[in-house]
């Protein structure tokens, strides 16, 4: 995908930082649509279907994290890649922005030179899924990584982004026992640091989901996927 092609979502309710980073993202050729709140940025992610959304957590009217989860919901933005700017960096707000779906944090203030480094580090991963083209089949679940679709027992499952990326992993060789810091490494990657109990809540997430018996956590080590 071309650079002119890709549109970020930033939604903040600080004019200076969407004028800042605004300006900064779209001197490096990125196409930029600004919101001021969470009404506005559920409404503009329909609208647009950006790539990337870049969202603060504290916002009035609707905050940061229930724009996330309402965003998540929207099955043709399942792949759009959500990261929180913010200058919130305590744990309990990092574990709920990750539950909510998003796929990064980034606390405030940071460099626009940082803030662009970081930004490209998120792309990548979009080219990363676009050379990736299998389809997994395991028992009653399918998963499509070409179209980010699940399907178990012939119905259709949405998953956030972070959430699909982890049964992938998982369900690639059932059986085997993924170490916590393989995950982090090829969920999350190096660009991003998160806690131990990150990979919990997704894992918790998909229980829900897809069933409590085909995750299996080996204590002091992982998880693997149960057949």
């Amino acid at each position: 995908m071309n650079k002119n092609d890709i549109k970020i979502l930033l939604v903040d309710d600080e004019p200076d930082i969407l004028e800042i980073v605004g300006y900064n993202l779209s001197s490096e050729g990125y196409q930029i649509i600004t919101a001021e709140n969470g009404f506005e940025a559920v409404k503009k992610a329909k609208k647009h279907k950006p790539q990337l959304i870049i969202l603060d957590v504290m916002m009035p009217e609707m905050d940061g994290i229930e724009a996330c989860e309402k965003i998540r919901k929207i099955p043709e933005l399942s792949s759009t890649i959500i990261t929180f700017l913010t200058a919130r960096g305590e744990d309990y707000s990092q574990v709920a922005g990750f539950d909510a779906g998003a796929d990064d944090y980034i606390t405030k203030p940071i460099k626009p030179k940082v803030l662009t480094s970081k930004v490209k580090a998120l792309l990548r991963r979009l080219k990363e899924d676009d050379s990736s083209s299998n389809i997994i089949k395991v028992g009653n679940l399918t998963i499509n990584r070409d179209e980010y679709k699940i399907v178990l027992n012939e119905e259709e499952i949405i998953l956030p982004r972070k959430e699909f990326e982890l049964l992938s992993l998982l369900a690639s060789r059932p059986g085997k026992v993924f170490k916590r810091e393989d995950i982090l490494d090829k969920v999350w990657g190096n660009e991003v640091i998160v806690g131990g109990r990150t990979i919990d809540v997704h894992i918790r997430k998909l229980r829900e989901k897809i069933g409590d018996d085909c995750f299996k956590t080996v204590k002091g080590v992982g998880y693997k996927f149960v057949n």
